[in-house]
């Protein structure tokens, strides 16, 4: 249930930085995060913590020797 979780988590804030991160370089209008440059920064960075989640999500506990 945890990992369904933190995937469901991962996807949404990989999903919604690559939307800020186009509204933030006006590919996506309508909307007062359009063509504003802080979103085209925060986006990316955003869409690299929901990455970086589903990643250590699925990679599992480390296995000691």
């Amino acid at each position: 249930m945890k990992k369904v979780v933190l995937t469901a988590l991962g996807v949404l804030l990989t999903v919604a930085g690559v939307v800020w991160a186009l509204q933030g370089l006006g590919y996506i209008g309508g909307s007062s995060m359009s063509g504003q440059s802080l979103w085209a920064i925060v986006g990316p960075i955003v869409a690299a913590l929901g990455v970086a989640l589903i990643y250590v999500t699925f990679r599992g506990p480390e296995k000691r020797r």
